[in-house]
């Protein structure tokens, strides 16, 4: 049976591979991926239930394409930081220019996390959650013991040492993405390499030329590999969501049912904002939605904001025109500064849930306030993978004094919410670069 699952799978390949030559739109090739997949999903889990080994055997295939798929993005991701926000600092005249770019982005995405923030914590009043009889198995039990080793962990990190980790004493090491600090220290390197060519140009010009020139075909290397990624997209998201829909516990995420409503009724309001945010600078958000749907469809099938930069760079340069410089600072900033879903939303719907467990009143201004500003500090830094809103909801919930043990009784619907929230991600540093571009007047 299992053959008969991959050879179906491999047919649905052929076909969008025939959609492709028939030169349908990328746009509309990722949405039939979606479709497929989701059919497929649920197709196999009806068939065979939930448990069975052909299901695992099916998806042990799917893998190879979903995982390789993820492999490739994740080796791409810290090049195409590094090149992209050297290449972006170039652009610009000089270092005053650099720094008003910059800190036009960094101040957009702080200022929507704090929106989100905030939609998050009344999201969850709205609803009226709580934590209090939730669900608690041995999988809820185990991410609890987790979650408290990781508060561990964080709290044995002083603030001042976790700023002097984002200096990376050996570059090499940053580019592994093995500590917690390596998407910062890639983008210090990088600023450090860029304002250092802008510094050169002013007395060695013809070395300043040479150095841009190397960044310049070094970048032509990585977004050739960019676009060998986003030829192969479809078919991973395919796989991706195939696999997802499979081995999903639909009767435990039941069980949770009103934590996602409510999580998908915040996401939903912040993407409105954004697309508010649009329109009050002149962009049609109908038309803008057409141009970002396939990045944002791979960003909620992926959940990982870094995998999907190499398509986030892409979209806002080709398909919105605007400039490479503050396209790449955008969306390399918003890879680890200020995201929306992860680092806004669910810290704070967490926060409003488990405080009246240690007798804390959700409802009053002081601790909304509160709550607000510390997650949008919180959010400088949190890595655009898999586990940034576990680390986010850390940072936040033990600043604000609450347990985070009971974090765990959410973990049956940790993927299904990581999706919009990685999606809602995206569309953060996308609406960024238009704003920015808006603002400085830079589309081309």
């Amino acid at each position: 049976m299992t053959l008969i699952n991959l050879g179906v799978i491999i047919g649905l390949f052929l076909g969008l591979y025939y959609l492709k030559r028939k030169n349908l739109s990328f746009g509309k090739r990722i949405l039939l991926s979606l479709l497929a997949g989701i059919l497929v999903g649920i197709a196999l889990q009806s068939v065979y239930g939930l448990d069975s080994g052909i299901i695992k055997d099916t998806v042990a295939w799917l893998n190879v394409v979903a995982n390789a798929y993820i492999h490739l993005l994740k080796l791409i991701v810290t090049p195409l930081i590094l090149i992209s926000i050297i290449s972006s600092i170039l652009q610009l005249e000089d270092l005053k220019a650099f720094r008003t770019t910059g800190l036009k982005i960094i101040g957009l995405l702080l200022f929507t996390t704090m929106i989100a923030a905030t939609i998050g914590a009344f999201s969850a009043l709205a609803y009226g959650l709580s934590t209090q009889g939730l669900p608690l198995g041995e999988a809820e039990t185990i991410a609890s013991q987790n979650m408290t080793g990781k508060l561990s962990n964080f709290q044995a990190i002083t603030i001042q040492e976790q700023l002097i980790n984002i200096i990376p004493t050996n570059i090499f090491f940053a580019f592994t993405g093995q500590g917690q600090a390596d998407t910062l220290s890639v983008v210090f390197i990088a600023v450090i390499v860029g304002i250092s060519i802008l510094r050169i140009r002013q007395y060695k010009p013809e070395s300043a030329d040479f150095l841009q020139k190397g960044v310049l075909y070094l970048g032509d290397i990585v977004m050739e590999i960019v676009d060998f990624i986003l030829r192969i997209t479809p078919y991973s998201v395919l796989a991706l969501i195939a696999k997802f829909v499979a081995t999903s516990n639909l009767e435990s995420i039941s069980r949770l049912i009103s934590f996602i409503t409510a999580s998908y009724t915040a996401i939903l309001l912040m993407f409105f904002v954004h697309l508010l945010l649009l329109g009050l600078a002149k962009y049609n958000p109908i038309t803008y939605i057409k141009k970002a749907f396939p990045v944002l469809s791979f960003a909620f099938t992926s959940r990982t904001s870094a995998g999907t930069l190499p398509l986030t760079v892409h979209a806002l340069e080709k398909d919105f025109g605007i400039s490479k410089g503050i396209a790449n600072l955008s969306a390399s900033f918003g890879v680890s500064i200020g995201q929306n879903g992860c680092a806004g939303i669910y810290p704070a719907m967490l926060a409003v849930m488990i405080a009246p467990s240690v007798g804390v009143d959700p409802f009053t201004a002081s601790f909304l306030v509160k709550l607000v500003i510390v997650t949008a500090i919180g959010s400088l830094g949190i890595a655009g993978v898999g586990g940034g809103a576990t680390f986010a909801a850390l940072v936040v919930l033990s600043t604000m004094g609450l347990p985070v043990e009971l974090v765990g009784l959410l973990i049956a619907i940790e993927p299904l919410i990581d999706m919009g929230r990685t999606a809602l991600n995206v569309n953060d540093a996308m609406v960024t670069a238009l704003l920015t571009a808006r603002l400085q007047h830079k589309q081309h």
